[in-house]
């Protein structure tokens, strides 16, 4: 990828001197020296004071972008571009806003919203090869950012599908599971029953049993008494014989 930012500052430092203030100019002059230093954010301090002198400074906003790019912070750096592309006058300007603004959104992996601005950075400068590269870049990068979220998404509707596989595995075991524990407290509730009429089976038995002792043991008295009786009965009185 292709960018153009040194030569951009010193280029609008020589093309816009004379329309500066003093003041304006000794911060951008002070902003490029730091640049040019590669002390990035001394140069955007300097910047940022050029924009308080005045804010529709459109080489401010520019260089600025430029000394956030370079400190990695491409969200700022991208707004900065796209300020300078609205306030710039003529389209060169203008194309090179666009590009650069294009490099940031790219940065990000914004892929597509850097081909919307490569795509204006052409419209305003047709010419301009470095920006043919940059949006031919950014178009296999989208291609690739769409062919990865695609098999990101097959990838994702297998893992859900194991997912549910797995979920109708485990509920079918807890079925299965939930099926040998009643079946088990079944067998369990019919041994209890079956033991609670062995024992009443057995204390019928039992009572049928003393019932019966009890029978045999009236008997047994009543014998006794009978017995009693007879031995207690008077004997018969005996024939006397005639003395003839």
């Amino acid at each position: 990828m292709i960018t153009r930012f040194v030569l951009t500052i010193f280029f609008f430092c020589l093309m816009f001197s004379n329309a500066f203030t003093q003041s304006e100019r000794s911060h951008i002059r002070d902003g490029n020296s730091a640049y040019k230093e590669k002390k990035y954010s001394d140069a955007e301090v300097s910047y940022k004071k050029s924009l308080e002198k005045n804010k529709d400074l459109v080489e401010g906003s520019f260089n600025l972008g430029d000394a956030l790019y370079k400190q990695d912070r491409f969200g700022e750096a991208a707004e900065q571009y796209r300020m300078s592309a609205m306030k710039a006058k003529d389209n060169e300007l203008k194309a090179q806003a666009l590009h650069n603004l294009g490099n940031s959104l790219l940065k990000e992996q914004k892929f597509q919203e850097s081909l919307a601005a490569y795509k204006e950075a052409l419209k305003a400068n047709p010419k301009d090869t470095e920006t043919k590269y940059n949006y031919e870049y950014a178009k296999r990068m989208l291609q690739q950012q769409q062919q990865q979220q695609q098999q990101q998404q097959r990838q994702e509707k297998k893992d859900d599908k194991k997912q549910d596989e797995k979920q109708n595995q485990d509920q079918q075991k807890q079925d299965q599971q939930k099926q040998q524990q009643d079946q088990q407290q079944k067998q369990e509730q019919q041994k209890q029953e079956q033991a609670k009429q062995q024992q009443a089976q057995q204390k019928k038995q039992q009572i049928s049993k003393e019932d019966a002792e009890r029978i045999l043991e009236a008997l047994k008295n009543d014998e006794k008494k009978v017995q009693k009786k007879l031995q207690k009965k008077v004997p018969a009185r005996g024939q006397v014989e005639k003395d003839w």
